[in-house]
């Protein structure tokens, strides 16, 4: 039993890996240690600058919260973007601006039309209402499909999703001078990330951050 509809309960609420304490400014992985008031990178964040100003993440990729994650990506468990938003705007607290447009990370349209909804989509929705965002759910789009990125290389990775994610050239508009806040389910590489940013910045955004439902960390 739960006190509300979409709540934890206590079992899984112990079982689920929330991150608090000190994290990587860039990302948002745990980091050892208490805060200092000055800025904290993990490795992987200073071995491969971010494009974009700060990053923060909800859950660990492990363990329930890797389960509610593939739930929600690939099991039709749309329910699951309302409480996981809830999540994320207490993480994201520290990345919002004033005047902040929500902006998912984009599926090409092909996996779309097998899937039936964007995951990220249905969290940047969620987001919105939870921190009153203005939220444009089409504001990036793929212009072309690529395999997988399970299993590649950061290298790997990077290299497929050059130059494969961009403005829609009817959103551009609204972009114009703004902070940007990214809005993805799972980060690893970082890579799809750096390429919406990319896409941002070069579409007139002032600043990008990212937040993410979980994030993939090393030692996790």
């Amino acid at each position: 039993m739960v006190e509300r509809d979409f709540g934890l309960c206590g079992p899984c609420w112990r079982d689920t890996p929330f991150i608090a304490g000190s994290v990587c400014d860039a990302c948002g992985v745990p980091l050892p240690g208490a805060e200092d008031g000055h800025r904290l990178e993990c490795d992987d964040c200073m071995e491969r600058p971010r494009p974009w100003t700060q990053g923060r993440a909800a859950l660990l990729y492990k363990d329930r919260a890797r389960r509610m994650v593939l739930a929600l990506k690939h099991g039709d468990r749309g329910e699951l973007a309302r409480p996981a938003a809830l999540w994320m705007a207490r993480a994201a607290r520290p990345l919002l601006r004033d005047a902040m447009l929500i902006a998912p990370v984009p599926l090409h349209w092909a996996r779309l039309v097998r899937r039936r909804y964007n995951q990220s989509a249905l969290l940047a929705q969620h987001l919105s209402i939870q921190t009153g965002l203005v939220q444009c759910p089409d504001f990036l789009v793929r212009t072309r499909r690529t395999q997988p990125l399970d299993g590649k290389s950061v290298r790997q990775r990077f290299a497929d999703l050059d130059g494969t994610i961009r403005a829609h050239p009817r959103r551009r508009h609204r972009i114009a001078g703004r902070s940007v806040l990214l809005v993805d389910d799972v980060m690893t590489s970082g890579a799809t990330l750096a390429a919406c940013t990319t896409a941002c910045l070069e579409a007139g955004a002032a600043e990008v951050r990212v937040i993410t439902l979980a994030r993939v960390a090393k030692d996790a």
